[in-house]
């Protein structure tokens, strides 16, 4: 199954959880908790009212080399957004990918999806803990904060 098959598959439509296709094309798919929706729609407020330009996206499918990453909220900047804009899954990644971390998520699985959105062209992943910490990383590795958005906040509460 590739994501556009997905997408537009009548039994997948108004699914409570996140989905994403691994390498083999298979479905995975993880629970997510009201408070994971929570921190999307305050990181999407924060991100957008901290830059102006570049567009904020929530649940953004990213092609990768193994499969359809979903980042649970993302920036793209105005010419990266022409680019991507109509696509079904983003073919480059926005420049900040963000993952609210599930209990379901391991160290591995985490550390996986960074570098896979950095091989998409990421210049940015931050990691959401459940106690609503941040971690930012660019390819280098893990940063003190983000250069992108130099003001966004090490931590919030919801």
């Amino acid at each position: 199954m590739n994501w556009q098959e997905v997408c537009e598959h009548p039994s997948l439509q108004d699914l409570p959880f996140k989905i994403e296709l691994n390498e083999r094309g298979e479905i995975v798919m993880a629970p997510v908790k009201v408070v994971h929706s929570a921190y999307q729609g305050e990181l999407s407020f924060l991100l957008r009212s901290q830059r102006q330009g570049g567009n904020v996206l929530v649940e953004c499918a990213i092609h990768t080399a193994k499969g359809t990453k979903v980042a649970d909220v993302a920036w793209a900047s105005d010419a990266r957004f022409a680019t991507i804009r109509n696509e079904t899954e983003c073919s480059i990644a926005p420049e900040v990918c963000i993952e609210v971390l599930s209990l379901s998520n391991t160290d591995d699985e985490i550390a996986e999806k960074r570098q896979l959105y950095f091989d998409q062209g990421a210049q940015e992943v931050w990691i959401c803990h459940g106690d609503g910490d941040f971690h930012f990383y660019d390819a280098e590795g893990r940063r003190e904060q983000s250069v992108l958005f130099p003001d966004f906040p090490r931590h919030i509460d919801i």
